[in-house]
């Protein structure tokens, strides 16, 4: 039998599995088996191998990782919706179809959109909730991002460059980190993910505009998140304002704030090491 708890995210195996909606689902599981597992989900346009495989090494010494493309993501099959609420009956589809009745739910950027639909639609599935670099449904400075992070991160082929423009801050320190980063990220040669589609791109892009567009009464559904959450973000995020951040912490009843300095979007990445200590220390308490 495969044991995936020897496994890296440089050495783990893509597997596919097909729920009930008709998906067929591209994932990876592996770390310290036992315990509640930590389903990731990753930001627009990501897949499973656009994570930072230090962060997720670090996290996957004391826990299971569930790393998942959502319906039309990547490698997994379908069309992909252009809605947050879609998306997350999408995702409650797969998890289901593991026979996964308690989770840890990790969302970055759109996968925290994605992950605060799905703790509200199914609170009694998720123990403990991380949102990094993310923000509430109609909060203040979140239709659509600026221009020139929209048409970075919207070009048909986005590489280096545009990834260290829009996450990490202008600074030597943190576009040394996102070297460093890139370095990590495409280390992984075998069975590596294929690209998003431009259609998935669309539908992303869809998305964030329809959940960011301001509306004052929907940012009272997070008083519904009773779970304890850890909020986190960088302090320089050019895509979803830190000031977010402390907005979702007071309005979320058990949440923690917490913003990294000197960093971007891509906060996780440059900060992985700490990142990864403060999540499993939040996990483990």
């Amino acid at each position: 039998m495969y044991d995936a708890s020897a496994d890296t995210t440089l050495t783990a195996l893509t597997r596919f599995l097909e729920a009930a909606n008709g998906v067929r689902y591209a994932y990876r599981r592996f770390g310290k088996p036992g315990g509640t597992p930590l389903v990731l989900l990753p930001r627009f346009r990501g897949d499973l191998d656009t994570w930072d495989p230090a962060l997720l090494d670090a996290l996957a010494a004391e826990r299971e990782l569930i790393l998942v493309n959502n319906r039309g993501v990547s490698s997994s099959s379908g069309t992909t919706p252009a809605s947050i609420f879609e998306m997350a009956r999408d995702l409650l589809a797969f998890v289901d179809s593991l026979d996964l009745s308690r989770i840890d739910l990790l969302g970055f950027s759109l996968g925290g959109f994605i992950a605060q639909e799905v703790v509200l639609t199914r609170p009694d599935l998720v123990h403990r909730l991380i949102l990094a670099a993310t923000g509430p449904q109609g909060g203040p400075n979140m239709h659509g991002w600026r221009k020139d992070i929209a048409d970075a991160v919207r070009k048909d082929m986005p590489g280096a460059a545009e990834l260290l423009y829009t996450f990490f801050k202008p600074t030597e320190t943190s576009q040394s980190a996102g070297q460093a980063y890139l370095g990590r990220f495409l280390a992984r040669t075998a069975d590596r993910d294929v690209a998003s589609s431009l259609q998935t791109r669309d539908a992303h892009y869809d998305a964030v505009c329809s959940w960011g567009v301001a509306d004052h009464a929907k940012l009272q559904r997070l008083q519904s998140i009773r779970q304890p959450t850890f909020v986190a973000n960088g302090d320089a995020d050019a895509m979803i304002p830190p000031s977010l951040s402390y907005l979702m912490g007071g309005l979320i009843p058990n949440a923690e704030v917490k913003i990294y300095p000197d960093a971007g979007h891509g906060f996780l990445f440059q900060h992985h090491a700490e990142f990864a200590r403060d999540v499993n220390t939040f996990l483990n308490a």
